[in-house]
Parts: structure tokens; C-alpha cells; sequence
């Protein structure tokens, strides 16, 4: 009888026992509301407006005063690459324009959290608009 008892026991123990696998996240599965993407979006100016500075240097079709606009721009993907604590990569999707936000391009620009530039890329020129 004893045997059946802790059989029993067991058998229950098993059949609710869960295994909890401990894996890091590396990528973010969530939407950010739009204040945090604006304000982490905003706190990235300096190595953004330096990619489209050197994306659109020689292109001689670039109209003057080519800017971008932190509600125009899309967080891609926020990949963790040091651990938890670490710092992250932030792969956004810029649309600089210029005069009355008439866009003249698409970049995906690479910026580390502590504000390095570590990639970008040109995905699209629209035609210039003159008035």
C-alpha cells in the first residue's frame, strides 16, 4: 500500500512538473508605445543625422537642407548583443525629406544604445520635386 501511495504521489508530481528553460531574449516581441520610441528615436540624432550626412554626400541630386523626423521613422529591430544589461543595436528605417516633408529617400541605419554608428545602408531615392 505504501509503495502505491508513493507511486501515486509521483506520478502526480510528474504530470504537473513544467520544465522553465532559462533563455535570454535578444530581440524585443513587443510594441513600444510612441512616447519611448519617439524619446529613444530622438536620443539617437547625432549618429542618424550622420549616416544620412554620408548616405547622400555625393549624390549631387541631394536637395540642401535634407533632414529626418523622429515620427517618420521606424524601429525595425532591437537586438541585445552583450547580455542582459548590455548594450543593443537599434536597426531603423529613416526617410529623410526636405522642405515641406516632401521624403527623398530610405535608409536602414544601425545605431548602438550608446550612440555609435555601426551600420547603414541606402534602400531608396524618390525623384526631387522642384517648385
Amino acid at each position: 500500500m505504501k509503495k502505491i501511495k508513493i507511486l501515486f504521489s509521483l506520478t502526480i508530481f510528474f504530470s504537473y512538473y513544467q520544465r522553465a528553460d532559462a533563455t535570454t531574449l535578444t530581440e524585443a516581441d513587443t510594441e513600444l508605445c510612441d512616447t519611448l520610441k519617439y524619446a529613444l528615436i530622438s536620443s539617437l540624432r547625432e549618429p542618424i543625422d550622420q549616416a544620412v550626412e554620408i548616405i547622400y554626400k555625393d549624390d549631387k541630386r541631394a536637395p540642401d537642407g535634407l533632414t529626418w523626423a523622429a515620427y517618420q521613422t521606424e524601429i525595425l529591430k532591437i537586438k541585445q548583443i552583450f547580455g542582459a544589461g548590455g548594450d543593443y543595436d537599434i536597426t531603423l528605417l529613416v526617410k529623410p525629406y526636405y522642405r515641406g516633408h516632401i521624403t527623398y529617400g530610405e535608409d536602414i541605419i544601425i545605431v548602438r544604445s550608446d550612440g555609435k554608428l555601426v551600420g547603414y545602408k541606402h534602400i531608396k531615392t524618390y525623384p526631387k520635386v522642384d517648385f
